[in-house]
């Protein structure tokens, strides 16, 4: 009982720390910039006072990019978490086997005009889905074990990448212009359709895996144990799925593909968590402060200009892919 208990403690105070070094990124992106504006007056500006530039500043450009941050990497990061564990793999993220690139090749076919009209939140999510269900397809009676579910995952975000190319080689400039924050990963001037559209499916996809939970840890021992403890395989495996396509899907239309978010946020959440654990809620909080984190190191590290929040985490989270391909040993999450 004294064991269950520490466990537990640990855990509140893993999400307590994440929670904090978010509220200290989200505030350092709305205080550091161009236009230094000091805490206070970032209290003064969110309670409706302040002077007329520091609303602008913080009400029109930084506050919606730090919104959108703390969304896109929440659920980038949620669903990373679901796919590692149902894949019983760490390399098992959208970003690595293609779902991303899907999702962006089929949200700018809707901005370039591609012969399609949809809206990219419904076209991004689109492209994740049928990413996934091709995969799965390919994969096998594997389903999402095994490395020939990424290696297929890996082939289709290939060719999804290089379809996007062939679409913004083709299209008038202006038109390129618009569709290439989707094939870097930005947060610059999103979509608040797209942002409120990715707020609400963040919220069913994070209650549907806190439901999931339980289910989901029996997943990180061999099929035969997990059967055993009475959990639904297929039907498990299909909803985590599911719902790791739909926060995917719906963060790319609002970022793009921003990779590595989904690879490092549910690392650092089982490093700080206790060993056993799916870390769900600590791999949101981890995300969102990565995300943010990242958005604001490209904005102040060559300020006046500005690297896309994808380039900073693809920078970041490259060194640790290396290190996770070069050592086999620490792939497998069983």
């Amino acid at each position: 009982m004294k064991t269950f208990a520490m466990t537990r403690q640990r855990n509140l105070y893993a999400n307590l720390a994440l929670t904090l070094a978010l509220v200290i990124a989200a505030t350092a992106s709305l205080a550091l910039g161009t236009v230094a504006i000091p805490p206070g007056a970032i209290i003064d500006v969110l309670a409706g006072g302040g002077d007329t530039i520091h609303q602008f500043v913080i009400r029109e450009l930084r506050l919606p990019r730090v919104l959108a941050g703390v969304l896109t990497g929440a659920a980038f990061a949620l669903a990373g978490c679901m796919m590692q564990t149902i894949a019983r793999n760490r390399l098992a993220t959208p970003g690595i086997i293609g779902i991303d690139n899907a999702a962006t090749a089929f949200a700018v076919a809707s901005v370039v005009g591609a012969g399609l009209s949809i809206a990219p939140s419904a076209m991004a999510l689109s492209g994740a889905a049928a990413a996934t269900a091709l995969a799965f397809g390919l994969a096998g009676a594997n389903g999402t074990r095994g490395y020939r579910f990424i290696i297929a995952g890996l082939g289709i975000g290939a060719i999804a990448g290089a379809i996007t190319q062939v679409m913004l080689s083709r299209v008038a400039i202006d038109a390129a212009n618009a569709a290439f924050p989707w094939t870097v990963g930005s947060l610059n001037a999103r979509s608040q359709d797209a942002v409120q559209i990715l707020a609400i499916g963040l919220v069913i996809g994070y209650g549907l895996a806190i439901a999931l939970g339980p289910a989901l840890k029996t997943l990180q021992f061999s099929d035969p144990v997990a059967i055993n403890l009475g959990t639904r395989l297929k039907r498990i495996r299909t909803l985590s799925l599911a719902c790791a396509v739909l926060l995917t899907g719906l963060a790319v239309s609002v970022a793009g593909p921003v990779g590595m978010v989904a690879l490092l946020a549910p690392e650092l959440a089982r490093a700080l968590s206790r060993p056993g654990k799916v870390p769900l809620t600590a791999s949101a909080l981890a995300g969102a402060a990565f995300m943010v984190t990242a958005d604001l190191a490209g904005r102040l590290v060559l300020s006046p200009l500005e690297l896309p929040v994808g380039l900073v985490t693809a920078i970041a989270g490259s060194p640790y892919l290396i290190w996770i391909l070069v050592k086999p040993s620490s792939r497998s999450l069983s």
